[in-house]
């Protein structure tokens, strides 16, 4: 597996031997970061069940100023640990733990974009989505990824205050774009600074 664009491009993500563990494919990655092309630099990030880190790996190589990735396999902890020395990815931090316990401490307005892309057996898609909007730890207008399964139990509804942005199926992933809506007394402030 290679980091498809950005600083790091081209240079190769290890792989650990975890039941289960599935990354992300070069086609969805690139995708993804078509559609989050305007918004990556300078953007802090969480990737909740890190796995291989393909997609905090493709962020942070394309400029975002942080990624948490969160991982509770203790094989897979390792190889991202490896690949944040190998690619002197300072800006990238990783926790070792369940991203479900850690999800409720997150802080209001501590991330532009979060990826989660959940086990496809484990359905824990909404329930993620739902709980970081209950502690608004994404902030208004920032983007929430999800990877699920194509099929229609793996499509994920919007909560009040969010806008499916983006949804594509490629293969047996479907893809979900989510945006937290930004109020619309925020969005038509002067430009000039006028009252």
């Amino acid at each position: 597996m290679r980091i498809i664009g950005g600083v790091w491009r081209g240079r190769r993500l290890q792989v650990a031997d975890v039941p289960g563990l599935r990354p992300s494919g070069d086609r969805c990655r690139e995708t993804l970061f078509n559609w989050l092309q305007p918004w990556i630099s300078g953007s802090e990030c969480a990737d909740l069940f890190a796995g291989t880190g393909a997609l905090g790996f493709e962020a942070a190589s394309r400029g975002a100023a942080s990624v948490l990735m969160i991982e509770k396999h203790p094989r897979a902890q390792q190889v991202l640990l490896q690949s944040i020395e190998q690619l002197q990815a300072t800006q990238v931090r990783l926790h070792a733990g369940g991203a479900m316990s850690l999800i409720d401490d997150f802080k209001p307005d501590s991330f532009d974009l979060v990826f989660v892309d959940p086990p496809f057996d484990s359905n824990l898609g909404a329930l993620v989505l739902e709980r970081l909007d209950r502690n608004a730890s994404v902030r208004q207008g920032g983007f929430v990824y999800m990877e699920s399964p194509a099929s229609a139990a793996g499509v994920i509804q919007a909560p009040q205050g969010w806008s499916l942005w983006r949804d594509k199926q490629l293969g047996e992933v479907r893809m979900q774009l989510f945006r937290r809506q930004v109020p619309d007394d925020e969005r038509n402030l002067p430009d000039d600074g006028s009252d």
